[in-house]
């Protein structure tokens, strides 16, 4: 049974990052430039200067692997501030309360001495 609750929860998340809209997009050209670098390492390698060719190509990969983690980093951050509720400051919090109990009170007395 537990099992089913992670499996809904990470369909909910993957739901989730999918549909939101984030006030300004990740920026994946980083994750670009690093599969470029493993393309180019890889036509050294076939154009007979495997050396170099699998030096940059190990390169690349370690770079797509650090700026592809970063870019889904970002996207999971944005994600989830475009889900969350925006944040209340606790003098917000406070002065809500006090409008909303005086509010009942001047209801509670209202209706005491109109009935």
């Amino acid at each position: 049974m537990r099992r089913s609750g992670i499996g809904i929860l990470a369909l909910g998340l993957a739901a989730l990052v999918a549909t939101a809209v984030p006030a300004r997009a990740a920026d994946d050209t980083k994750v670009k430039a690093a599969k470029q670098e493993v393309d180019t390492g890889a036509k050294k390698v076939r154009e007979g200067e495997v050396g170099k060719g699998v030096e940059e190509t190990a390169k690349g990969v370690g770079h797509t692997v650090v700026e592809g983690a970063r870019y889904t980093g970002e996207k999971f951050r944005e994600s989830g501030e475009a889900a969350g509720p925006p944040a209340r400051s606790g003098w917000q919090k406070v002065k809500d309360g006090a409008y909303d109990f005086g509010t009942s009170v001047k209801t509670f007395f209202t209706r005491l001495f109109n009935n």
